[in-house]
């Protein structure tokens, strides 16, 4: 068996206060000098292996993916503010619900989803000031919450509890960032009491949701939005999900719907700023589509608009790491892993990988025109793959498309930033993303 490189726990403590800020040029740096896996000792946690392998993220995802399990990051550290849904779960439970909430992500049942998708878009894009600088992430931030808002709750009066709830999950997620990056600080968190504040801020954001639910469920007006769907779903022996099971579901439904999708928006309009030619290329394709009355098929033929899209996902994937953990002993490239070996995969790495990647670190705007032909397959991952991939993947697919076709429509769209910073939290998001928008 080959020999993993290693990086001692006394590195990571001399680079704490670095890697709390950013973790990514620390891994770089070991990814760089040690090749493609290592292992890291990390204070408070262990051995933790990093691949940016591609054929360690098939293996483990894909191919041997019933031997690997989510680590505790989520399935327990997570959870604890948002519950035990299609994120945080595993086994059969995950399974059951899986299965049980597919159904709502169907194809067709997105088209029903459509009309409610672009009024909320529409709604929230008019909060645009043309020729008026702007932070975009946060107008992002806003139109992604919104769209999984109404596209759950369309017949209620949501505006105000969902400022709240984004809040809230908002702040649940930077304490859980503190918790993973300071694992050896756990004990403190715990004892001051700042775990125990944001827990009560989780159990306001579950009295939230559950309102909503008591409202829907006393109302007579039938919807055909997500909560609908996820009222009527049953399990196999015709039983219906449990309060506490439906309240978990639209936690995370919140919480990685709006978020993802916020951030891979406004890295791709970045991109479309530095571009003035970009965006007439991209003009010219949403002329063809009817941004008040969009149809599935209308969104399926944006090329270049999704090539745009997938490649800002591929600088900065939103998630930008994978973890499993080992459920036994077994072999990969030559590599052991013992049961229980942590395995963190980076997408970030292997997304810039320049065995894969024609100028991995330039953002190529019809690099994925030709997508189809599978070129990049087994070096793209900006949904994650396998059985866990994200279940709201066409759904983001089809809002992304909807926007920047209504942006560029309406818009030419420029920047003084030379460059973003990034601010990885449980997603990769950028720090700020200033632009500009001149009517057309």
């Amino acid at each position: 068996m080959k020999k993993l490189p290693h990086v001692s726990a006394l590195k990571v403590l001399w680079n704490s206060k670095e890697i709390l800020k950013n973790p990514l040029p620390f891994h770089k740096v070991n990814f760089d000098k040690l090749g493609d896996t290592f292992r890291i000792s990390i204070p408070g946690e262990g051995k933790v292996l990093f691949s940016r392998d591609p054929d360690f993220v098939k293996e483990v995802l894909q191919k041997k993916h019933r031997f690997y399990a989510k680590s505790k990051l989520q399935t327990q550290d997570l959870a604890k503010y948002i519950g035990y849904g299609l994120l945080t779960a595993e086994g059969q439970h995950w399974r059951t619900h899986r299965r049980m909430i597919q159904p709502a992500f169907h194809l067709k049942n997105l088209k029903s989803l459509l009309g409610i998708m672009q009024e909320a878009i529409a709604y929230e894009l008019n909060r645009i000031v043309p020729r008026k600088e702007q932070d975009v992430f946060e107008l992002m931030g806003d139109v992604a919450f919104q769209v999984v808002a109404k596209s759950l709750f369309s017949s209620n009066d949501i505006r105000q509890p969902m400022a709240r709830l984004k809040k809230v999950t908002e702040e649940n997620q930077r304490m859980l960032i503190k918790e993973m990056r300071r694992p050896f600080l756990k004990w403190w968190f715990r004892a001051s009491g700042e775990i125990g504040s944001e827990l009560k801020k989780s159990a306001e954001a579950r009295t939230i949701l559950n309102a909503l639910i008591e409202e829907r469920l006393k109302g007579e007006q039938n919807s055909t939005d997500l909560l609908d769907m996820l009222l009527a779903a049953t399990y196999e022996d015709g039983s219906k999900m449990p309060r506490e099971q439906l309240i978990d579901e639209l936690l995370i439904l919140f919480t990685a719907g709006h978020e993802t999708t916020a951030n891979a928006l406004s890295f791709t309009l970045y991109f479309l700023a530095k571009n003035e030619n970009l965006q007439e290329k991209l003009l010219a394709e949403s002329l063809l589509l009817d941004t008040t009355s969009v149809t599935l098929e209308d969104l399926q033929k944006l090329p270049l608009i999704q090539s745009c899209i997938n490649e800002a996902m591929r600088l900065y994937p939103p998630a930008y790491f994978i973890d499993r953990v080992a459920m036994e002993n077994n072999e990969i490239n030559g590599f052991e892993l013992k049961k229980g070996t942590l395995v963190l995969l980076s997408l970030f790495e292997l997304h810039r990988h320049e065995g894969f990647w024609k100028a991995p670190e330039d953002y190529i705007a019809d690099r994925f025109l030709h997508f189809q032909d599978k070129t990049y397959t087994d070096y793209y991952y900006p949904f994650g793959a396998g059985p866990r991939m994200c279940i709201g993947n066409a759904f983001a697919t089809f809002e992304m498309a909807m926007v920047v076709a209504t942006l560029v429509k309406k818009y030419k769209i420029t920047t003084s930033m030379d460059r973003i910073e990034i601010n990885p939290m449980i997603s990769l998001k950028p720090k700020e993303v200033k632009l500009q928008f001149t009517l057309r």
